[in-house]
């Protein structure tokens, strides 16, 4: 059984995932959960808890600051220095002392502020008939592997109606790419075993 962090997860998506495959694991996001196990979730600041000891940490920060779909904003967030927060925020996890680290964000900056990611997969690779390129950063993990390719490719999720949970819907992991991380990810917890 693995010690799990999420970091900046409020839906317990994937923390639920790992929690059915029998690991410890605890969402953590400045926001109340929306995940209904609030047992499960610590709400406050990640960074303190990047000291603790944890067998895998998965991390999903703000991309708001990040992501090229708001590449015309740049320049104001790097003047005020939003840019350079964020990015920081980010290298917190990468510098994180743990054996196995995936950090997860949309196409944007870190490619060249930090490296190129290990991965990007897309909701349709994973059960979900919708376009999203993501990229996963990992560390001690395997690349995670198609489970069930779909057709019927769409943009759903950025054609969101402007308003108040917009970001936070935009943001939710896919239920199939959570239960392959936990699947796949978890499972080298049984290969060490052996």
């Amino acid at each position: 059984m693995f010690k799990v962090l999420v970091a900046c997860e409020e839906s317990q998506i994937v923390c639920k995932a790992f929690r059915k495959q029998g690991h410890e694991a605890y969402s953590c996001d400045i926001l109340p959960t929306s995940g209904n196990h609030p047992e499960w979730h610590i709400q406050g600041d990640v960074l303190p808890l990047l000291q603790e000891d944890w067998d895998m940490i998965i991390a999903f920060p703000p991309c708001t600051d990040l992501s090229v779909s708001g590449a015309r904003w740049f320049k104001g967030k790097q003047a005020d220095g939003r840019q350079q927060r964020s990015i920081a925020f980010f290298m917190e996890f990468v510098h994180a002392d743990c054996q196995r680290i995936a950090i997860e964000n949309p196409i944007g900056i870190m490619s060249t502020h930090y490296r190129k990611p290990d991965q990007i997969i897309q909701p349709w690779q994973f059960g979900h008939g919708e376009t999203k390129a993501t990229c996963l950063w990992l560390k001690g993990i395997p690349l995670l592997q198609p489970t069930n390719i779909v057709s019927g490719r769409e943009q759903r999720i950025w054609r969101l109606s402007p308003g108040p949970e917009r970001a936070k819907l935009r943001s939710k992991t896919f239920p199939g790419i959570a239960n392959t991380m936990a699947k796949i990810w978890g499972e080298e917890e049984n290969k060490e075993d052996r």
